[in-house]
């Protein structure tokens, strides 16, 4: 899959848990351009990527041309 392509947004509530959490928004489109991919759902989609001695997930929908991440979350 070519993420290139598509158009990554991210909504209201993924920033708000990615400032409670001390991420940046820069990593976040890192995770997403360059972490594991696992499909779940119909066009849900969860990406992982560990990152300074922790595991940081983006659940997110691909629709159409666009990404759009729900959530982030921290192991």
């Amino acid at each position: 899959m070519d993420i290139t392509q598509y158009e990554i947004e991210i909504t209201v509530h993924a920033i708000m848990r990615a400032y409670q959490r001390g991420i940046e928004a820069d990593i976040i489109y890192k995770i997403v351009r360059g972490g594991k991919k696992i499909d779940f759902g119909k066009d849900y989609v969860r990406w992982t990527k560990k990152y300074k001695h922790q595991i940081i997930t983006c659940i997110g929908q691909i629709k159409g041309s666009r990404i759009k991440i729900f959530t982030i979350t921290i192991k």
